[in-house]
């Protein structure tokens, strides 16, 4: 599934879980826009994507993170944090 699509269905997703709706995001972003970022027409940029967070109360690393999970298998996220923390250290943050 394309990148978009899938960021889209998980941005959805962890908003339904958060008890939100469309409108909650009004400081940040038009519910017009918000619907075509859920349905995968449009990306966002990092500072909508933060911005995006902050209104759901996560880190964006968090939202990025669920969205690639989403394209593999449960234990998708484990290994991808362990793959950030490797290359992290491997370019010298600790």
């Amino acid at each position: 599934m394309e990148l978009k699509r899938v960021f889209g269905t998980t941005l959805k997703r962890i908003r339904v879980a958060k008890g939100l709706t469309q409108e909650d995001f009004a400081l940040v972003s038009s519910r017009t826009y918000l619907s075509s970022l859920e349905r995968g027409l449009k990306c966002p940029t990092i500072e909508k994507l933060d911005q995006l967070a902050d209104v759901l109360k996560i880190h964006p690393v968090t939202l990025l993170l669920a969205a690639y999970a989403e394209q593999n298998p449960p234990e998708a996220a484990s290994v991808l944090l362990e793959t950030v923390k490797t290359e992290l250290a491997a370019l010298g943050y600790r």
